[in-house]
């Protein structure tokens, strides 16, 4: 469509300007992504704390530590130039759709969310779903109404946050990450965070794919989140401290 066409050219321009790395991120411990490897299983949600300009813009209108989010597939994919087995499949805004290494993100802040009870033919469903999609577009339409939030602008009201970060094109060839993730667990019926439809039946209705972000799967009740730190055998007593210099 001429519409995509006209974006195309701004959205790739708004793309190399907003993935730059900000000089203000830091990270919350010392990273060693082979404590991801052990614990990571299949269909797990890593949500990522990006260090770019663009993670701002969805941090704020999400009100979250959380800008990015990935599935663990296992390694069904391929592997990367250097060797490094491609694990997670994301929807990335240069590549589009791509399977990625858990090395990726061992330098960021991550956070592992896992849908408890998930059947292993349901797993099988999701994973088959996030395979089929790899090559996809990434929805430039998504990146141009979350622009605006990164310019002078009055605060955005709570309220509006969650459906304006929901924009996009709505071309089902074109991907923004939570939302891909969101659709795959509704194709099995996997609640993330369903919105009540009768009170007194106990009934839900599924919300839009669009309306995710990254954060739903942390705050959801259908989800456990996994540190890798504690779940192996751990010691408080092993830290190294440094004090503080005498005065």
């Amino acid at each position: 469509m001429w519409i995509d066409k006209a974006l195309n050219i701004p959205g790739r321009l708004l793309v190399k300007f907003l993935t730059r790395p900000s000089k203000e991120y830091r990270t919350f411990a010392l990273h060693d992504d082979s404590q991801l490897r052990e614990v990571i299983q299949p269909c797990d949600v890593l949500l990522v704390e990006g260090n770019q300009w663009i993670s701002g813009a969805i941090k704020y209108l999400t009100q979250s530590t959380w800008s990015h989010a990935a599935i663990y597939v296992g390694d069904i994919i391929d592997v990367d130039s250097e060797g490094d087995k491609k694990v997670l499949i994301e929807a990335d805004i240069n590549a589009g759709v791509i399977g990625v290494p858990l090395s990726k993100y061992a330098t960021l802040n991550t956070r592992i969310c896992r849908p408890l009870g998930l059947s292993d033919e349901d797993k099988s469903r999701v994973i088959t779903f996030m395979m089929r999609n790899l090559g996809s577009s990434y929805d430039l339409k998504n990146i141009i109404d979350l622009t605006r939030y990164l310019l002078p602008t009055p605060p955005v009201p709570v309220r509006f946050r969650r459906r304006l970060i929901g924009f996009g094109s709505g071309d089902p060839t074109k991907a923004i990450c939570s939302s891909l993730i969101a659709q795959a667990f509704q194709r099995v019926r996997y609640p993330i965070l369903p919105e009540i439809a009768d009170e007194k039946r106990e009934s839900y209705r599924i919300k839009h794919s669009t309306l995710f972000v990254p954060r739903d799967f942390d705050i959801s009740p259908y989800f456990s989140v996994v540190k890798p730190t504690i779940e192996k055998a751990y010691n408080y007593q092993s830290i190294k401290w440094e004090d503080p210099p005498q005065e």
